[in-house]
């Protein structure tokens, strides 16, 4: 069920791992950006567009995670738009010829197996590299890139609705995941927290790709959150981090293998 965060902004949440989609509703249609994830859930909200007589105008994928890659015909065919290192990245995964296999065989082993298609998964349109605002027609939606998390991660800043979209990253559930084919994946996504923070002080509402969306000052207090447990992993320390341990959200434990399997590939 579609649920308002925003005048103009709504949010659609995924039973499995809290995946947000988010509706951004323009002059002549909806900007839908990383919806997922179940079939059901996708036809749902195709259904809730359908109720609201908004169609889908264009997409947009935060980065090339197979999760925020997904689509349902229902939504029709709109340009589909991403950064041109997220297409990149894309194209890439996609020469593998059993990727798409791989990934079902991954989702095999949870509670969503068989309920996940990806016939329509991936078609992304890459914008021109250095493109800084979505082109589509309503509220003017700037494209904040970077390299933490994945090639070409890119959070969107509804300005006159004060909202940040996430992606992957200011999560209150998950910790950082880098990304571990980079040179050097902590001060990556560290400089991407800086591009985030430039923004902070603008933002009333922050979405995260997995997780609860939060309110005034939250986007600032996840920054500091991320930035701290970047620090303690790059140095060497158990971070002092509410995601992970005891105080981790039930259901959640899991959180902690991604940490200890991220800072044993650091060498620590």
């Amino acid at each position: 069920m579609l649920r308002q965060v925003a005048d103009g902004v709504l949010v659609h949440e995924s039973e499995f791992i809290l995946s947000n989609g988010i509706v951004v509703q323009g002059r002549a249609g909806v900007l839908l950006i990383d919806p997922g994830i179940q079939d059901d859930e996708l036809a749902c909200l195709a259904n809730d567009l359908s109720g609201l007589d908004q169609t889908v105008v264009a997409g947009f994928s935060t980065h090339p995670d197979w999760d925020h890659l997904l689509w349902h015909a229902q939504f029709g065919a709109p340009p589909r738009y991403s950064t041109a290192r997220c297409a990149a990245a894309v194209a890439e995964q996609l020469s593998n010829p059993n990727a798409k296999a791989e990934v079902i065989d991954h989702l095999a082993e949870t509670e969503v197996a068989g309920r996940v298609s990806l016939d329509h998964c991936a078609l992304v349109t890459a914008l021109p590299a250095g493109t800084t605002q979505v082109p589509w027609d309503g509220p003017q939606v700037r494209i904040i890139e970077h390299q933490g998390h994945a090639p070409g991660h890119a959070a969107l800043f509804i300005e006159e609705r004060r909202v940040l979209v996430a992606g992957d990253m200011l999560s209150d559930v998950l910790v950082p995941m880098l990304d571990m084919d980079s040179a050097d994946p902590i001060e990556d996504y560290l400089a991407a927290l800086r591009l985030l923070e430039a923004v902070a002080d603008d933002v009333d509402v922050v979405v995260p790709g997995h997780g609860s969306v939060g309110g005034s000052g939250q986007a600032r207090a996840r920054i500091e959150l991320d930035r701290a447990y970047l620090l303690a992993l790059r140095e060497g320390r158990d971070p002092d981090d509410t995601r992970l341990g005891p105080s981790a959200k039930p259901g959640w434990e899991w959180v902690s293998d991604i940490h200890e399997g991220q800072a044993q590939r650091l060498g620590h």
